[in-house]
């Protein structure tokens, strides 16, 4: 499914030259070679010919107007922290109805 099988490639070329007609696509093709053959006739001149980069200039360095150093703002003092006082354990609370006898 969406693969392009002989039975289409084959129409899909029929289509093509039906549209073009065949002097069109053998000159499409003769263009699309010289375009190849100039290419790489490009890329072999430069490569005979490196290109030279330009002279490097040294300049002095520019040196920046000093300013003075920014003081950060002072944050208000935080309080310190103060533990809180341990808290004593109080005794149990006994209620004497809760542990009666057994009632008959």
């Amino acid at each position: 499914m969406g693969g392009l099988s002989l039975p289409h490639l084959i129409i899909l070329a029929l289509v093509v030259l039906i549209l073009f007609g065949r002097g069109r696509i053998s000159e499409m093709m003769g263009d699309f070679g010289k375009g190849i053959k100039s290419f790489k006739a490009g890329m072999h001149e430069e490569a005979d010919h490196p290109v030279t980069p330009p002279p490097v200039q040294i300049q002095p360095p520019v040196q920046a107007p000093v300013q003075p150093p920014v003081q950060a703002p002072v944050a208000a003092p935080v309080p310190p922290v103060v533990p809180a006082a341990p808290v004593q354990p109080t005794a149990p609370v006994h209620n004497p109805a809760d542990h009666q006898g057994p009632q008959a």
